[in-house]
Formats: structure tokens, sequence, C-alpha cells
């Protein structure tokens, strides 16, 4: 049931994108998405299930995580005025990809 929920959870989060996108204030799309719905999931499973030294671990690695989230959108506004679309996404992704690794890399050696 709670895979059915979250499942039912992002597609509403997809459809709320689409319908933001085409308003007038379409740059609302951008901020649905550091919603922390995935958060609280991710909180809650994690503050129940572990010690409360574990979630404070995880909400402070989330923290962080903006930096990774920061260098894909950077990288997509460089590249949007270059390259195709699909092309910037593609590399902006990439770019979380590697910002993120580097992160985890970091954060398993301090602690």
């Amino acid at each position: 049931m709670d895979l059915v929920f979250k499942a039912a959870l992002g597609a509403g989060v997809v459809v709320l994108l689409a319908i933001l996108s085409k308003t007038r204030n379409y740059y609302i799309a951008g901020l649905v998405p550091l919603f922390p719905t995935f958060a609280l999931i991710a909180h809650y499973i994690v503050g129940k299930g572990r010690s409360l030294e574990d979630l404070k671990a995880t909400i402070l690695f989330g923290m962080w995580s903006i930096i990774p989230y920061f260098v894909y959108l950077a990288t997509l506004y460089v590249l949007v005025d270059r390259l195709r679309l699909e092309a910037s996404l593609v590399l902006a992704t990439v770019a979380w990809l590697m910002a993120a690794t580097v992160l985890v890399s970091v954060w398993v050696r301090m602690h």
C-alpha cells in the first residue's frame, strides 16, 4: 500500500508540474520539485526505524545535497542557450551525478 501511495504522490506532482508550466506563473514549476515530499517520506522512515542520531545525520546530509542540485541548475542555465534542450538536460544530469559523487565521497570520509 505504501508503494501505491508513493506512486500516486509522484504522479500527482507530475500533473501539478504540467499544470503550472502552462500558467502565467510558469516559473513556480521550478519550486515544486523542492517541496520536501520525498524528504518527508525519507525522514519519517529513518526516524521510525533508526536512532535520533541517524535521523539528524540524514537531515544534515540533506542540507549538503543542495549543492549537487545547484550544480545541476547552474549547468542547465548555462547550456540551454548553447545546446538543444535534451542535450542540456543530459549534461546537467551528468554534472549533478558528478557533484553528488563528490558529496557522497566526502561525506563517507568525514563520517
